[in-house]
This record gives structure tokens, C-alpha cells and sequence, in this order.
């Protein structure tokens, strides 16, 4: 009888305690229409940069790097004219200053690198 008793208080703790109340939730924020065509374009310049570098070391033939770049720009085409249609204004890209620069093919990073992002040789 006593073991049972303790066993419902026990019980009776761990549901107060664990439980989940609706108000105790944070507000839901609301999403909004344009965020995931945001999303896109910056994951379509993301394959696009990835598709460049691919091409520059050879790893991809000339007529697979056009076919694939023209189909990226499609895709962005087609976001960037739903984006406009939603009214969303596009976001000044503000280019950050680069600090270092690639002395074999010109490319410019924020950060020190020992090798470059677009060409693969040592920086110096």
C-alpha cells in the first residue's frame, strides 16, 4: 500500500514537472513567403560558385559546365521573377573588403588561406 502510494507521488511529480504547458511555449515566428526563395538564390550562388571551381580544375567537361550553368540560371531566373512578384526587394549585397588576394589567379578572401579556393595553388 505504501509502495503504491509512493509510486502515484512519484508519478504525480514527474507529470507536473515534465509537462509542457501551451503558454509556456515561445511564439511560433511567422515565416515569411519570401524567406525560402531567399534560401534558393543563395543556394543556386552556391552551386554556381561550386560549378565554376569544378570547371576551373578539369573535374567537369566544357559542354556539362555550360549545360549545368545554364540550367542553375534558369532556376534563378525563375526565383528572382517570384521574389519580384511577392515584392521583395532584392538585398544590396554589401562585398566585404578582402584582405587577401590569390598571387596566381586573383582571387580575393576575407581570411588567410594556405591554399586558394578557386585555383588550388599555394598562397603565398
Amino acid at each position: 500500500m505504501i509502495i503504491g502510494f509512493a509510486a502515484l507521488i512519484v508519478l504525480a511529480a514527474l507529470f507536473f514537472t515534465l509537462r509542457i504547458s501551451p503558454k509556456s511555449l515561445p511564439p511560433l515566428d511567422a515565416e515569411s513567403p519570401v524567406q525560402p526563395l531567399e534560401e534558393a538564390k543563395v543556394r543556386i550562388y552556391e552551386n554556381l560558385r561550386d560549378l565554376q571551381f569544378e570547371y576551373r580544375l578539369n573535374k567537369i567537361t566544357d559542354e556539362d559546365y555550360q549545360t549545368s550553368k545554364l540550367d542553375l540560371q534558369k532556376e534563378l531566373a525563375r526565383v528572382l521573377a517570384q521574389m519580384e512578384a511577392l515584392g521583395a526587394k532584392p538585398k544590396a549585397a554589401a562585398k566585404a573588403p578582402a584582405l587577401y588576394t590569390c598571387p596566381h589567379c586573383g582571387a580575393e578572401f576575407k581570411e588567410k588561406l594556405k591554399f586558394c579556393g578557386e585555383c588550388g595553388k599555394a598562397m603565398a
